[in-house]
């Protein structure tokens, strides 16, 4: 099973080395076939520069230049349509995302989930250096989605998860341009049907650049994503689920 990572990267030049060197050399170390597919959101610095060198060194490595509307989820769509593989994850350019939690999604997707998930607030993650604010915003805002879609999953604002191609087909069409996109992928995932399992993750603070998350912008566009995807699953009548699930469903109301 290949498994292709999107990373979408905006002035990252100070960190998108280190992190691609990392990520590659895990997944050679593990034997995994993959790509790492960093796309280009408008940097004006030397992030491209920097990728084209480490495809020297790991022919796996892709840059691709979102020419279109810039934003998260723009640069993760555009790394989406041009990903080949069976597995495909989002990981983020910072460095903050273990390659090792990539492997464990990875094994968890073989072993036949739709999407691997990780959390950072259960037993056995870690967390280094996060942003007080951004804690407290953070588990509120998890807090919500939970209590609104009845989920025991607490991390779902995380980026950074693992996906079978045949999900990320099944949650199209996707509308996010922005960070909201983080929410959408897996909410839609979810109440159309696809099985999750959820492990364990650590995520460390960046080391270098600036957060392109601006709290202040994203509130009311997270918000309706959130609410965007709660009126589909219950007023769509099942017409985004995917097929087995409602086959199941109605075999088991005819039963």
């Amino acid at each position: 099973m290949k498994l292709s990572v999107v990373i979408p990267a905006r002035d990252e030049e100070g960190s998108i080395e280190e992190t691609l060197n990392a990520i590659a050399g895990t997944l050679d170390r593990e034997r995994i076939p993959f790509e790492l597919l960093v796309v280009n959101d408008g940097s004006t610095d030397r992030t491209a520069a920097k990728v084209d060198e480490c495809t020297e060194r790991y022919p796996g490595i892709r840059l691709v230049t979102n020419n279109g509307r810039h934003g998260f989820g723009m640069a993760v769509r555009a790394g989406l349509s041009h990903a080949t593989g069976e597995a495909i994850a989002v990981m983020m350019a910072d460095g903050s995302d273990s390659p090792e939690d990539l492997v464990q999604y990875y094994r968890k997707v073989q072993e036949g989930y739709d999407c691997a998930f990780g959390s950072r607030f259960i037993q056995g993650s870690k967390i280094i250096d996060y942003p007080v604010h951004k804690l407290a915003i953070n588990r509120l805002a998890n807090w919500f989605i939970r209590m609104l879609f009845r989920l025991r999953y607490n991390d779902i604002t995380n980026a950074f998860k693992c996906y079978r191609r045949e999900a990320i087909d099944g949650m199209q069409p996707l509308i996010s341009p922005h960070f909201n996109l983080t929410v959408e992928m897996p909410l839609k995932a979810v109440v159309r049907g696809y099985s999750f399992a959820v492990v364990p993750i650590s995520w460390t603070n960046r080391k270098s650049g600036i957060s392109k998350l601006k709290i202040k912008e994203m509130g009311s566009r997270y918000l309706f994503i959130v609410l965007h995807v709660w009126l589909e699953h219950h007023l769509s009548r099942g017409d985004y689920v995917r097929q087995e699930v409602e086959e199941k469903r109605a075999a088991t109301r005819h039963a």
